[in-house]
């Protein structure tokens, strides 16, 4: 017998702004009209303070305890009565490097969901991959 067809994966890079929840939105709803599934990716950036190593550690976990928070949140708020597969991974690391990275070993995502401002400033991770980088992913 066949092997099972692969399903569509949308990833979501969440923090906690109102555009990370649009995003959100869009890729369950994506997913759940074609049997697809969310992974949703947090990213921690990494601080400079770099003065005593106890204290940045500490500081370094609370953030990652804060990104893994706002992303459970979104994910109990709109896929948990969805049904849809999910999966939340969190990374650490400057934003647009960390999520380039993390796209290059993955051949089974088949979109990147990303949430814009509805004016002004529309993100730096937009802001990133339409600019300078437009076209760089892998």
């Amino acid at each position: 017998m066949g092997a099972a067809p692969r399903k569509r994966t949308y990833l979501v890079v969440v923090d906690d702004s109102a555009e990370a929840r649009v995003a959100l939105r869009f890729a369950a709803r994506r997913a759940a009209k074609t049997a697809g599934r969310v992974e949703i990716l947090g990213l921690v950036e990494p601080q400079d303070f770099v003065q005593f190593g106890g204290v940045q550690a500490a500081f370094e976990e609370e953030q990652r305890l804060r990104i893994a928070g706002v992303v459970s949140a979104a994910v109990g708020e709109f896929l948990d009565e969805s049904g849809i597969e999910t999966s939340i991974v969190i990374q650490q690391g400057e934003p647009a490097k960390t999520l380039r990275d993390y796209l290059g070993g993955r051949e089974d995502v088949s979109a990147l969901v990303l949430g814009a401002a509805p004016s002004g400033f529309p993100g730096p991770l937009v802001t990133s991959f339409c600019g300078n980088d437009s076209g760089k992913l892998p």
